[in-house]
């Protein structure tokens, strides 16, 4: 199948962004935030039979997750992505040669992130250059040929060669591991809880008619899925999820993954979890946890063994895994999954799955979110996750950022009228009905407005 993968050109690509604020801050591990900026990428590509077409990405460049560092600012952090996008774009132009979807981010991955070193960028903010690239790239490639986002990689389009990039699975089937993949209809919402979040009531501090606390959250969209952001004190947060306990045991059925976002030291981890199976007042919960999110700092996953610290729950890696070759190790270090983000990489997130199958020994992906707010960004991690067979994906966007403001996306959001309640995602019975992003694209069904978005700058800032 990999030979029908047709090889084109990249003949321009654009960075544009524009602020985002939140309806309510937001707090994971130490990091609070209340605004943001959303990258978008503009990719156009000529195919060797004289076809070309124009693709788009976009995502939030979230501050203090790519790069937690309490020394840089939040503006800073931005920068970090700004210059990601800004090596990726130089390299991608810079080699004209014609390649297939996933050659052109085989070919250029390594040097990406080779160069964001050599600039002192953290591996996880160097890679979502070529991840937003890619993106953009393989939307400009299905609308040229006239497919959707899940027939380009079920009837493998994208010239799938995983051993390029992952040596351990070169013997693996990638054909027919595509070919089984069947993308999802809806989706089931996993509701982030932030630490800041109020849990009962509604208390109505915000003028918008929306969901402000769990409770109200719970009530308006029908939810029964949870993450749970914790902050890396054994005694406050277990505190916090006998509170969240309270309320979440008033379901007649729910499930739970808890998020360290690397604020837990192993001994403490350890507390922690031994606690949670132990406390009776949170047996209910203990029961609904499908599995602990990166509990240590990204560099310390790989020194420390954590299934002795893990009192029997699943671990799951998702700082941690930077590059392609991550996933593998956080494996040799106990962790049975790792998370799938549109910003990490889409291809990182088709080889990890492929491992998955082969591996078949109870490795898993989760499907996360980088607060991926209305209109494209969403759409493009959804289709991801849907195509991966998740069963259920995190969405912290829906519930913390307005809707796009303006004529921005207007022509996105006409075309998905199931998946938005007005400009937010519309989530009924804890589900999204995804189907109408089965369109020609990457999930997208229109571009993105560009006259309203401003042309991405990078200025340079002392580390």
């Amino acid at each position: 199948m990999s030979g029908a993968a047709p090889t084109f050109r990249i003949a321009a690509v654009d960075c544009f962004e524009q602020p985002v604020r939140y309806r309510m801050p937001f707090r994971f591990g130490a990091a609070t935030v209340d605004s943001g900026v959303q990258a978008f990428v503009r990719a156009r590509v000529h195919l060797a039979d004289g076809r070309e077409a124009e693709g788009a990405a976009a995502e939030l460049m979230v501050p203090k997750w790519f790069d937690k560092d309490p020394a840089l600012s939040s503006e800073q952090g931005v920068e970090q992505l700004r210059r990601a996008l800004t090596i990726s774009r130089a390299v991608y132009l810079e080699d004209a040669r014609p390649r297939t979807a996933f050659g052109h981010f085989a070919a250029h991955a390594h040097e990406c992130a080779e160069e964001g070193r050599r600039q002192r960028l953290p591996a996880l903010a160097a890679a979502f250059g070529p991840a937003e690239i890619d993106k953009a790239i393989l939307d400009a490639l299905c609308r040229a040929l006239g497919i959707s986002f899940y027939d380009a990689v079920r009837r493998d389009r994208i010239g799938f060669a995983p051993g390029d990039v992952a040596p351990d699975i070169a013997g693996a089937d990638a054909s027919a591991f595509l070919s089984s993949l069947s993308p999802q209809a809806s989706l089931r919402i996993r509701h982030t809880v932030g630490m800041a979040d109020t849990l009962r009531g509604h208390p109505a501090r915000l003028d918008d008619g929306l969901p402000e606390s769990l409770q109200d959250a719970i009530a308006r969209y029908g939810l029964r899925a949870f993450k749970v952001k914790l902050g890396g004190d054994p005694a406050a947060d277990l505190a916090r999820l006998r509170d969240i306990a309270s309320v979440l045991d008033a379901l007649p059925d729910y499930r739970v993954t808890l998020d360290c976002n690397e604020q837990y030291a192993p001994e403490s981890l350890q507390a922690l979890l031994r606690t949670l199976r132990a406390d009776a007042s949170l047996r209910r919960l203990a029961s609904a946890v499908l599995f602990v999110e990166q509990p240590l700092a990204r560099l310390q996953t790989f020194d420390v063994h954590v299934g002795p610290l893990s009192a029997g729950f699943p671990m799951l890696a998702d700082e941690a895994d930077a590059t392609v070759d991550d996933f593998p190790r956080t494996r040799g270090r106990g962790y049975a999954g790792v998370s799938s983000k549109s910003c990490k990489g889409l291809y990182k997130s088709l080889v990890n799955a492929l491992r998955c199958a082969v591996w078949g020994d109870g490795a898993f992906l989760s499907a996360e979110d980088l607060t991926t707010p209305p209109g494209l960004a969403v759409q493009q991690d959804l289709a991801l996750a849907s195509i991966l067979g998740i069963a259920h994906v995190e969405r912290n966007g829906y519930h913390y950022l307005a809707g796009p403001p303006g004529r921005e996306q207007a022509a996105i959001l006409a075309r998905h009228p199931a998946l938005y309640e007005g400009s937010r995602l519309a989530v009924r019975d804890g589900v999204v009905a995804i189907g109408s992003l089965d369109c020609e694209g990457f999930a997208s069904g229109a571009l993105p407005d560009w006259t309203v978005l401003a042309a991405m700058g990078f200025t340079e800032f002392t580390e």
